[in-house]
């Protein structure tokens, strides 16, 4: 039997993404929600405006990285973000769909998990810039722990061309 809650705070990394409706108040709502049912989020990124990644033909997303202080256990904090995602309106179509809210887990401490429904750290995260530049602006000296090289390191070898803008700038 396993334990789904751990007696020390675990820091968990979450990318947040919306492209249906205000996304800036999508994103509010999913920290109000990662608050209430997973535990304080310590820090934020900034908000980015980002082209839609994989299926082109969509709205601009908007991201933004949280890292959260958390008891829950990998796979319980995975169960509570699907939770969060359909009671904010998600409904999972095709791949890379338009969505109301997106939450990703990035990282959880420095843990390497490889299970069916739920891979850490994140296995696209070392190829996207909207996930790496944000990630960047809060921990560049964090080291993947699979990859072995820093965020900041990720970001610079990242081959991905599509714009990351923080929101607001032009």
């Amino acid at each position: 039997m396993t334990n789904d809650f751990t007696s020390t705070k675990n820091k968990i990394y979450l990318l947040l993404g919306s492209n249906i409706g205000n996304s800036e108040k999508q994103i509010k709502n999913a920290i109000s929600n990662i608050e209430k049912k997973m535990g304080r989020v310590i820090r934020s990124s900034g908000l980015y405006k980002t082209a839609a990644w994989g299926k082109t033909d969509q709205p601009d997303f908007l991201n933004q990285v949280i890292i959260a202080e958390t008891n829950l256990s990998p796979s319980l904090a995975m169960q509570v973000i699907l939770d969060i995602e359909e009671k904010m309106g998600r409904v999972r179509t095709e791949k890379n769909a338009p969505r109301i809210i997106d939450i990703d887990i990035l990282y959880y401490n420095k843990s390497v998990i490889a299970e069916i429904n739920l891979v850490i750290p994140h296995p696209a995260l070392q190829s996207r810039k909207f996930v790496l530049v944000p990630l960047n602006e809060l921990s560049p000296n964090f080291i993947h722990p699979v990859l072995k090289k820093t965020n900041h390191q990720l970001l610079l070898k990242c081959r991905d061309k599509l714009q990351v803008k923080k929101n607001g700038c032009p």
